[in-house]
């Protein structure tokens, strides 16, 4: 049975749409089948895999509102072992349309029922925020991963993304668990790095991964060749860090 992991921070540009499709890629590298769902209205993560935005025949928003199975809109992308369920801004309307349905926080739980188990991970690209897309996605998954850079203000918004899970966990899915929290855009060469991280280590030490990931310019580069990092440059450091970070969260969850 496939595990469910979102990729989750309400900050935006902390690499969490990076971190997810270079993570699936490198599981996909290691003989992984993998799905990733574009959770973000945004649609980087689609483009990011290589995918139009504007040839869709099916997205996230059909997904979540019933109009299509997922099977009907997974799409197979150029890269190993890794599929896509794709977006675009449509998916942004998708938000105030679950009001309507009941129990709405479950909507994708039930929608990905039907194709669970035909991958090992499936991996969840959250918006930056902690509306109904987000809780839909912490609902039907069995692990959050927390990318997040070593600013004091990245450990504000980690303490309210923490009471947000623990909330889900207690209301709709006990088995919710933080997977890991990534450190995204690393300098070891900064003090205030330093400073983040050992404040980290007092409340979650346990959760950090051990691979930082560092600010690499073939990580900047290569969304826009929708490739992931390893495929674009395969010996870049980010690429190679990505692949040790999925061999850490295969270990973990």
């Amino acid at each position: 049975m496939g595990k469910i992991i979102s990729f989750a921070n309400q900050k935006g540009g902390v690499g969490k749409t990076t971190s997810c499709v270079n993570i699936a890629a490198s599981l996909g590298l290691l003989g992984y089948k993998v799905l990733i769902i574009d959770l973000d209205p945004q649609g980087n993560t689609t483009s990011g895999v290589g995918i139009a935005k504007k040839a869709l025949k099916g997205s996230t928003k059909e997904l979540l509102t019933g109009e299509k199975k997922a099977s009907e809109i997974v799409i197979e992308t150029a890269y190993q072992n890794l599929s896509v369920i794709p977006t675009n801004t449509a998916l942004a309307g998708a938000e105030f349309d679950l009001f309507d349905f009941d129990e709405s926080e479950f909507c994708m739980k039930n929608a990905l029922a039907e194709i669970k188990d035909n991958y090992d991970y499936i991996l969840v690209d959250c918006p930056p925020s902690l509306g109904m897309l987000t809780v839909n996605s912490f609902a039907a998954s069995d692990g959050v991963i927390v990318p997040m850079q070593c600013e004091f203000y990245a450990l504000e918004g980690l303490s309210q993304l923490m009471i947000t899970i623990n909330r889900i966990k207690r209301l709709y899915n006990p088995e919710l668990s933080v997977s890991g929290i990534l450190i995204t855009m690393y300098n070891n060469r900064l003090l205030l790095s330093m400073q983040v991280i050992s404040e980290l280590k007092k409340h979650y030490e346990d959760k950090i991964f051990e691979t930082k990931i560092s600010r690499n310019v073939k990580l900047t580069e290569a969304p826009g060749f929708g490739r992931p990092a390893y495929y674009h440059d395969k010996n870049s450091k980010g690429a190679k860090e990505y692949l040790e970070v999925a061999k850490e969260l295969v270990t973990r969850i």
